[in-house]
């Protein structure tokens, strides 16, 4: 039956995509101990589930990700339902999972924390490029979770940092940032997991709106409603008032070092308002990202505005840092605002160049969305050398 399903869901949308997802489901169908895998898999959504599920089948071919692209992208919109809303999602995470564990032992990307006045920022590399964080409140010795998608990974940040952890704040549903909510919450008797209720995140037990604040010592973080890349999409706005520092922006998969996520679950219009949102912040708010995909997206970025000198230094930048595997993270919104083009459809040169049409318009905020959804359809067709 879930072939058949997955055959009419991709009927005309290619016959490549189509062998590869006939090729998952007829692997699972095959595979011996599909059975139990499968009920392991659905008691998971369940807080009461005491068992691990069971280790991938070695018969179950996947998708190859290359390096620094969004899993999604290789079967479109068709894989992207199968993502989110079967096992078949979790199984893929699981392999993404010790595959990047056996790969990067140690991490994608070295990094750094910055330290404010007794709050601690530490990124985490988790999987093949994603980014969790720690955010530390060194004085009262508690830290907040921002997506950790690998808990292994988090827990022994958790325990060289000697903190307690009490917040996980998940951006959104995807697993690659919500992996890690069952094993670090079950760890962690006493720690909440926040998001957006609209969003179905594993293990959420308290929901999130809009402005929303969570407290922790002297941690002041307001949740901000971004949809697009997810109907739920949430950032999360650390407060540098408190610590006498700069505020640090934790963007999920809505905003990277010159690039924006894909819009799966919204229109142009949805997420231009929500990068519109971000915006709204100051200049000196530090931007940490949900991936490392800034050498990638500054090469885009240079075909669109070739002749943007802050992007050319900032690529030089990047590209020595990447040479050492260093992180690139954090920007800020001041130099976003000078090199992402996914921030800049306000300006006349993007305009000019890739707008719907010469003269002008009633609605700049349609224009601008036209400007964004053309900006995102180049993006998903351009491929670094």
């Amino acid at each position: 039956m879930a072939a058949v399903v997955a055959a009419t869901a991709l009927k005309g949308r290619g016959a490549r995509n189509a062998r590869v997802l006939r090729g998952i489901l007829s692997g699972a169908t095959a595979n011996k101990a599909s059975q139990n895998r499968t009920r392991a898999l659905q008691s998971h959504s369940s807080p009461e589930c005491k068992e691990e599920p069971e280790p991938l089948s070695p018969e179950l071919e996947y998708i190859p990700r290359k390096r620094g692209k969004n899993p999604m992208k290789a079967v479109g919109l068709a894989w992207y339902s199968l993502y989110t809303r079967t096992w078949l999602g979790y199984l893929f995470y699981r392999q993404q999972l010790r595959r990047a564990r056996n790969r990067y032992p140690k991490g994608h990307s070295k990094t750094q924390p910055r330290l404010f006045n007794g709050v601690k920022v530490l990124p985490i590399p988790v999987l093949s490029d994603n980014y969790s964080y720690l955010i530390i409140d060194t004085q009262a010795g508690l830290a907040v979770a921002v997506d950790p998608s690998d808990p292994r990974a988090v827990q022994a940040s958790i325990e060289k940092e000697r903190v307690n952890l009490v917040a996980i704040l998940c951006t959104h549903k995807h697993w690659d940032h919500s992996g890690g909510n069952r094993d670090l919450s079950r760890r962690h008797r006493d720690c909440r997991v926040y998001g957006s209720p609209q969003d179905g995140i594993p293990y959420l037990t308290h929901p999130l709106c809009h402005q929303d604040v969570v407290s922790v010592g002297r941690l002041q973080i307001r949740a901000l409603a971004t949809p697009g890349h997810t109907q739920g999409h949430l950032v999360y706005l650390l407060d540098g008032e408190p610590y006498k520092g700069p505020s640090c922006l934790f963007s999920g998969d809505l905003l990277f070092l010159s690039g924006c996520g894909r819009t799966f679950e919204g229109t142009a219009e949805t997420m231009l308002s929500s990068l519109d949102t971000v915006l709204d912040l100051g200049d000196d708010t530090l931007l940490w990202p949900g991936h490392e995909y800034a050498e990638e997206n500054l090469g885009f970025a240079g075909v669109v505005e070739p002749e943007n000198l802050a992007r050319e230094r900032k690529m030089q930048w990047v590209q020595r840092q990447r040479m050492e595997r260093k992180s690139t993270c954090p920007s800020t919104l001041g130099e976003e605002r000078a090199y992402n083009p996914f921030l800049r459809t306000h300006c006349l040169e993007l305009q000019e160049a890739l707008g719907p049409g010469p003269g002008p318009t009633s609605d700049d905020s349609c224009s601008r969305a036209q400007l964004l959804e053309e900006l995102r359809r180049l993006k998903d067709m351009h491929k670094s050398k």
